[in-house]
């Protein structure tokens, strides 16, 4: 039997070292190679708060004309839709039985002021007692005060407009017996219209008194209404997670009226938030968290919260400052503590 070529066996060992020795070092190469990573600074830049919403107009002040008595109606001196001042008589109720009142608490006050100053004068001569003068000073007080309350109720058969204002619908005709249930019509002010409005409570600590408003109706779509921020409810409701404001728009041409379902949008142009690339957010079950490159190109993981979003960027509250620089590519290959190698971004 012939014996293998011992030359040959050698060199098939040598080269099958070699091999080895070229996969190790190369292994220890790729080794050394950091990951690569693109990175994004973190800035700050102009974010216009711009909320929108649903709201529903409502008169500056609304009141349904009603009387305090129950009488007859004799007297209508409003037309229906009529502007009217503030003072202004819209209706007469029949008013025989508080005239009559009235001239008879004013005989009693004459009668009572007459013996009163009779008996001043005795008093003074010690005809009439302190106690007996009293009494008649009593009386007399008494029926001025009777005729103050007929006064009053002669005054309630005369119905005025609480405030300036359109009239609406009549309600009743003439010779209707009306009591304070009774809605003779309605008076609204509608020069000035008061819009409530719901926005998320994300939105709360950026509202304020003053920011500028823009509404839209469906009845008038190519009208835009401005007005302003003039009030912020105090509770956020705990069901929605929203807080009631309230705008103040001006309505001198009469197209907004009270009830009307209107598209709201906030808007403050000053605003400045910290905002980085969208990508740059790595969510975890309910947190969100960057990777940061720091000093030495060391990674380091923060938990961020963050706000409003726009196209391709995310407002950050909190977390994070400005300068920093996250990685927006390669948050993959990177782990907390890791030495990372900054590539060029796309684009430079």
């Amino acid at each position: 039997m012939a014996r293998p070529d011992t030359s040959k066996v050698r060199r098939f060992e040598y080269l099958l070292l070699v091999q080895l020795l070229c996969l190790l070092h190369w292994s220890a190469v790729a080794a050394q190679q950091l990951p690569g990573v693109i990175v994004s600074e973190a800035v700050i830049a102009p974010f216009p708060l711009s909320a929108e919403a649903l709201g529903n107009a409502r008169a500056n002040e609304a009141v349904d004309i009603r009387p305090q008595i129950t009488a007859a109606l004799v007297e209508i001196l409003f037309d229906e839709g009529q502007r009217v001042k503030r003072g202004e008589v819209l209706v007469r109720l029949e008013n025989s039985e508080p005239l009559a009142d009235l001239a008879a608490a004013r005989a009693a006050l004459v009668d009572s002021e007459s013996q009163y100053r009779r008996s001043l004068e005795l008093f003074k001569t010690r005809v009439v007692s302190e106690s007996q003068l009293e009494q008649l000073e009593a009386q007399r007080d008494a029926d001025q005060a009777a005729v103050n309350a007929a006064q009053a109720r002669l005054d309630h058969t005369v119905i005025r407009a609480p405030f300036e204002g359109q009239l609406g619908l009549r309600r009743v005709s003439l010779g209707s017996i009306v009591s304070p249930s009774t809605v003779i019509t309605t008076l609204d002010d509608t020069s000035l219209i008061k819009l409530d409005f719901d926005v998320p409570e994300v939105f709360l600590a950026r509202l304020e008194r003053g920011l500028t408003v823009t509404a839209h109706s469906a009845a008038w779509p190519d009208h835009q209404f401005m007005g302003e921020v003039i009030s912020i409810d105090t509770r956020v409701d705990p069901v929605s997670r929203t807080v009631t404001v309230r705008a103040l728009l001006p309505n001198s041409d009469g197209h907004l009226r009270p009830g009307m379902f209107l598209t709201v949008t906030v808007l403050k142009e000053d605003v400045q938030a910290l905002m980085v690339p969208e990508q740059a957010i790595v969510p975890e079950r309910s947190n969100q968290y960057v990777y940061v490159v720091g000093a030495d190109n060391v990674v380091e993981r923060r938990e961020v919260h963050s706000g409003r979003r726009r196209p391709g960027e995310v407002e950050i509250l909190d977390g994070l400052e400005p300068g920093a620089l996250v990685i927006t590519e390669g948050t993959q290959k990177v782990r907390p503590g890791q030495q990372v190698e900054v590539l060029p971004g796309r684009g430079e």
